[in-house]
């Protein structure tokens, strides 16, 4: 899978920049930190409908995202990412995806049948692929003391997720059907990280699961998540 982003993102229904000082600026700010697999959704889905955003790097390393400080003035959840457009502040990876595929008319799906499959995988992915393999990534890569056996635990949850994605995808190109949608955009983006970070060879062990990451990533204007999300990066002890 491409590890790099080529080609130039695509202007359909991009809406236009405001200039502040003579410079362009987006209409979006993202807030971030590199490793976020949900920072990625967002910044992913933004960039593949077009439209560019303002990075806002976040010391996720140094917990300001527990402080009061930063919980009132960002987000009160105390999580990243949060994207910020017409002066609101927007929290939680799936009701964004949502808004934003209405707003641009893509990656939705085409159906009311389709829209349900969508919101039934993006659930799933939160509860399930996303929230456990963010977990043990988190772990494994860049925590200090990992405890082996919520590692194995994890790592057993996640093969289980990861065989009904490749089942789910052996007779289909995308988690719903024949196109690509947000759900195919949540379910990617902790295994869109290299494997030596997510600690798996998924050619190997998974590989329905590895060429539909091959599929999405020759989507016009995908980019891989360092290529999308630059900033200081956090220690690694794996």
């Amino acid at each position: 899978m491409r590890q790099s982003g080529r080609g130039s993102p695509s202007v359909l229904n991009r809406p236009p920049l405001w200039s502040w000082g003579g410079l362009l600026v987006s209409q979006y700010r993202l807030h971030y930190f590199p490793e976020s697999g949900n920072s990625y959704k967002l910044a992913l889905m933004l960039t593949l409908c077009g439209e560019t955003f303002e990075p806002v790097w976040t010391d996720f390393g140094s917990r300001v995202t527990s402080t009061p400080e930063w919980r009132a003035r960002v987000n009160p959840m105390g999580e990243i990412p949060v994207l910020e457009h017409a002066g609101e502040k927007l929290s939680q990876t799936g009701p964004i995806l949502l808004k934003l595929a209405k707003r641009y008319g893509r990656y939705g799906g085409e159906s009311e049948t389709d829209r349900f499959e969508v919101l039934r995988w993006l659930f799933w992915d939160n509860q399930k692929l996303s929230g456990h393999l963010a977990a043990y990534r988190f772990m494994r890569t860049f925590s200090r003391k990992a405890d082996l056996a919520v590692l194995a635990y994890l790592r057993a949850r996640i093969d289980d997720f990861l065989s009904i994605v490749e089942r789910q995808l052996a007779d289909r190109p995308f988690v719903t059907g024949d196109r690509a949608t947000i759900s195919d955009l949540s379910m990617c983006a902790y295994l869109s990280f290299p494997p030596d970070e997510t600690g798996y060879d998924l050619p190997a062990d998974y590989p329905g699961v590895y060429d539909w990451l091959r599929r999405l990533s020759e989507l016009p204007g995908w980019r891989a998540p360092y290529d999308l999300l630059p900033g200081d990066r956090l220690p690694r002890f794996d």
